[in-house]
């Protein structure tokens, strides 16, 4: 194998450009893509929505006090020990 004289490209090291990457947006502040004529009426329903459904938790509860929906105690410290990372 022959080597030549052919010219070489040179890369310069210096200081590297960092990407600049903007802020997320705060809570409540949603960027200006997702504020859309589409997007904007599921937003507004999603905060008007209560953060739990309240007369959901009422008929759950009745239906464990009457036996109706089964209720494992030795699973659910099962799953929360498994959740929390638990020995």
């Amino acid at each position: 194998m022959k080597i030549t004289g052919s010219p070489v490209a040179t890369v310069s090291i210096g200081a590297a450009q960092t990407p600049t990457v903007a802020p997320a947006p705060a809570a409540g502040n949603a960027p200006a893509a997702l504020q859309s004529d589409v997007l904007q009426p599921a937003a507004e329903a999603l905060a008007a929505m209560p953060d739990f459904d309240a007369a959901r938790v009422a008929e759950l509860r009745a239906a464990l006090a009457r036996g109706e929906l089964p209720f494992d105690p030795a699973r659910l410290a099962g799953l929360i020990q498994k959740f929390h990372g638990g020995r």
